[in-house]
């Protein structure tokens, strides 16, 4: 048995949070690490120490295993979590961090090795007589002969990084002649998120579930599984609502068993995740993540095991004390995760501040953002996850939607519309879905503001603007605050559309083109209020950080408004004169085109990294690139300026 008696955790935001809540209920000293972006977070506060590991970018902060293992040595760590993604499968990080006499919570490099390139492990499974998707996972990575190979498969066909997940260096082909340009793409998300630009070719099954087995093993020989979780709806790759438990009894038993024969092939350690797609009853074996999973809690809320609190006992080489008979399932639980991004423009990466944060009381949920916290282009956009468990899959699906609801979050997009979009669709109700679901039911979803939303934004923002008034009034009467002897004053906002508003005291006439409201506010205090319209009372909750910018939650619904009238104009106005604006912060990692180069609309004109995907700028109207103005390599913000295109006349 190795003993320890402190945990340095090798990571950032939720699951950093997460694993030092576990280690200080065990009893632990806990290490935080930080980049400079991170110096105030929540996972660096809660730790009992922590150490700054310098600059934001990866490579020299959560990527850098020396200066990690180097301040592990200066603060007296025992042992190191890796959380997930950054190197919690790099095996050379796990071997630095026996050589240098720490424990390393999770699989040995043996285990990582192998599983960490999924072609390896590809050719490793199929040895073992585990069932694999057709593909090619050879070492030739020539264009030429990846073309070949994607003939021989047949298209559409998905081109995945052999290093890493999610949903990074990963890109579906329908059309040959896109293959050499998604190539290039994922090879440069691989490099630049794993240190490697290895790709597999795989054959695209046609509307499979994405079902994972969630596997643990001990240094005694013992192999267990603990069920599964669907994970078949995803965006880009990636998942973003999954539960569990989805199969039946003997489905279950028939993947448990190929899960820890898979497992038992490599003599596994610790906690591992081995994913399958399934077609009816047919499944094949995809990836094994040698790592604690984002959608672990799934499995803690329906077995009432707390995973990490495993991990850190099969760490100390104590025996898992469980059997295959003692693992028992109650109830269903779904995790929905919240991103910072944009669904209505490819799930766009969003940075900015956080105005404000309230997250629900009534379910579990993982997060490390606070208000006034800063979402930055260098790390995933994920803000946090939201697990709810109920009697029943009904149940577990309608807390969820109340969590989100309930929770609020201004000053940046996010993707909470759209989750709730998922979690209210009649596929999704009567069961699960395949991995098409997001593709088939939910592309065309683009939240656009109701009328009547906008007319109970413009009132609220025309309280908040009186309000503010009456502060400098400091002589003014409180009784006297909402009465006027003269006529109502109208005051006119332009969002997407004109909104005029007339009112005094709490009475107020809305007007947007031919629609006219008369809204009532029954009650306003600390930026909620309660407004009548038409018989129907709406609970609102608002922020406004100036004059110019507002946001409205309703019924969950959040929305933010901008009056051009006292703002500058959208990135969408300039797009129509040929400005090609950055939509995000970020490395402008390439630029595809010359000046004097004509262009079509629809064109790639550029490639913007942010958040450890390749987000491809394209043009919006048909042209000739007159200006470039940035740099290849250099960092970004959000609506800089680019390069012009001169718009080519009709």
């Amino acid at each position: 048995m190795t003993l320890f008696n402190s945990i340095l955790i090798a990571n950032r935001g939720e699951i950093a949070v997460r694993i030092n809540k576990t280690a200080k209920k065990l009893g632990y000293r806990t290490i935080a690490v930080y980049s400079a972006a991170d110096h105030e977070s929540q996972h660096v506060k809660d730790a009992d120490e922590s150490y700054s590991l310098g600059p934001d970018q990866l490579a020299d902060s959560y990527l850098n295993h020396n200066k990690i293992i180097e301040i592990a040595k200066r603060a007296q760590a025992g042992a190191i979590h890796p959380g997930y993604g950054f190197l919690s499968e790099n095996h050379e990080f796990m071997a630095a961090c026996t050589d240098a006499g720490l424990v390393f919570i999770g699989p040995n490099k043996e285990n990582i090795a192998l599983m960490g390139n999924k072609a390896a492990a590809k050719r490793h499974m199929e040895k073992n007589g585990v069932p694999c998707i057709p593909g090619y996972q050879g070492e030739d990575q020539s264009d030429q002969k990846l073309t070949a190979e994607a003939d021989k498969i047949g298209y559409p066909i998905l081109i995945k990084a052999s290093a890493g997940g999610g949903g990074k260096g990963m890109r579906m082909v329908t059309d040959p002649a896109e293959l050499k340009h998604s190539l290039s793409l994922a090879r440069s998300e691989a490099l630049s998120a794993f240190g490697i630009d290895e790709l597999i070719l795989e054959k695209v099954i046609s509307k499979p579930r994405h079902v994972e087995i969630q596997v643990f093993a001990d240094m005694h020989g013992n192999v267990i599984h603990m069920g599964e979780r669907d994970c078949s709806i995803q965006r880009r790759f990636q998942k973003i609502i999954e539960e569990g438990p989805c199969l039946s009894e003997a489905l279950r038993e028939s993947l448990g068993a190929t899960a820890v024969k898979a497992a038992k092939s490599i003599g596994y350690l610790g906690a591992g995740t081995v994913e399958f797609l399934l077609e009816d009853s047919n499944f094949y074996f995809m990836e094994m993540n040698t790592r604690l999973q984002v959608e672990h809690a799934v499995t803690e809320l329906i077995t009432g095991i707390d995973l990490v609190a495993l991990q850190i006992q099969v760490a100390t080489g104590t025996p898992l004390g469980l059997s295959q008979k003692d693992i028992n399932f109650n109830g269903h639980a779904f995790e929905a995760r919240l991103y910072a991004e944009d669904p209505s423009n490819q799930f766009m990466p969003a940075t900015g501040k956080i105005e404000l944060w309230s997250p629900t009381t009534s379910t579990r949920v993982d997060t490390a953002i606070n208000t006034g916290d800063t979402i930055t282009p260098f790390y995933d956009p994920m803000i946090a996850k939201f697990i709810a468990w109920g009697e029943n899959r009904t149940e577990a699906r309608k807390l969820l939607i109340h969590a989100l609801k309930e929770s609020i979050l201004f000053g940046v997009k996010t993707n909470k519309s759209f989750l709730l979009a998922a979690l209210t669709k009649k596929s999704l109700i009567a069961g699960p879905v395949s991995t098409d679901f997001v593709s088939q039911e939910l592309s065309d979803h683009e939240l656009t503001s109701s009328s009547l939303h906008m007319m109970i934004a413009a009132t609220l923002q025309y309280v908040c603007e009186r309000e503010a008034y009456y502060q400098q009034a400091l002589l003014v009467a409180n009784n006297l605050k909402n009465w006027s002897s003269g006529p109502q004053i109208t005051k006119s906002y332009h969002y997407t559309e004109k909104v005029f508003v007339t009112g005094k005291s709490n009475d107020y006439h809305v007007r947007i083109a031919e629609h006219e409201k008369n809204i009532t506010i029954l009650e306003h205090t600390d930026q909620k209020a309660m407004l009548e319209i038409d018989g129907k009372k709406y609970f609102a909750v608002y922020h406004s950080n100036d004059l110019g910018h507002f946001y409205l939650s309703i019924d969950g619904r959040e929305e933010y408004y901008r009056n051009q009238l006292s703002t500058k104009s959208s990135h969408n106005q300039t797009e129509g004169n040929g400005q090609i604006l950055s939509p995000m912060h970020g490395i402008l990692c390439d630029i595809l085109v010359k000046p004097g180069q004509a262009v079509e609309k629809g064109t790639c004109l550029a490639i913007v990294e942010a958040m450890k995907m390749q987000n491809e700028v394209r043009s919006g109207v048909t042209g000739t690139v007159d200006q470039i103005h940035c740099e290849k390599g250099l960092q970004i913000k959000t609506d800089q300026l680019i390069m012009d295109i001169k718009v080519k006349e009709n």
